[in-house]
């Protein structure tokens, strides 16, 4: 199976839990997600959204769908990347041997600075605590390995620097100029090209 039709099966199956989720629900009058994030939620967004300007909350909306594709492929490739490692060298492939160690390294600051700040940790791997310059390092590393289902490593790079670039601005809450936007769907597919 083709990574295209994993991610369709893995969404179907997302659809069908929810579904059946939703007729356990009903059948034994239980509530098994929790409802009241969502009553908080919609209170929040009742109450405070409408206090922010009309064009604020536009730009909001126009930026969210740049957010969710970006969102996407980062968490794609991040799952390629830890799939395939793993595959190959086991659950312990996170060492020097498969990671650049200044990568190791930075990661490990990373984890500790988030640690000691008090809040929840983001994930439980170290993979996540990565940007994208770090992960095309992994990638290249690794290149005998992933030649076989990247076709060129040149356009990785390429794809991978944009990708970096116009991270700033989304993490950033900064609007994306139209040929952003562009680039970013034109990121999108050149990464899906390069896994053909």
């Amino acid at each position: 199976m083709n990574f295209g039709d994993r991610v369709k099966a893995f969404g179907m199956t997302n659809m069908l839990l929810e579904s059946e989720l939703d007729d356990i629900e009903q059948e034994y009058e239980i509530e098994l997600r929790d409802q009241d994030r969502e009553k908080i939620s919609s209170e929040i967004e009742e109450a405070y959204f409408p206090q922010f300007s009309k064009e604020l909350r536009d730009e909001a909306s126009r930026m969210s769908r740049n957010y969710e594709l970006f969102y996407c492929l980062e968490k794609t490739i991040r799952n390629q990347i830890s799939e395939l490692l793993e595959d190959t060298y086991g659950e312990s492939w996170w060492c020097d041997k498969y990671v650049p160690p200044n990568i190791v390294g930075d990661v490990k600051s990373r984890i500790r600075r988030e640690s000691e700040s008090g809040i929840t940790p983001r994930s439980s791997e170290p993979l996540d605590y990565t940007n994208f310059g770090e992960l095309g390092e992994i990638i290249r590393k690794n290149w005998s390995l992933f030649s076989s289902v990247l076709n060129n490593q040149k356009a990785l790079d390429k794809i991978m620097f944009s990708l970096n670039t116009l991270r700033n601005p989304i993490a950033h809450c900064s609007l994306l100029a139209e040929d952003e936007v562009l680039r970013l769907e034109l990121s999108l597919r050149d990464w899906f090209r390069l896994a053909e």
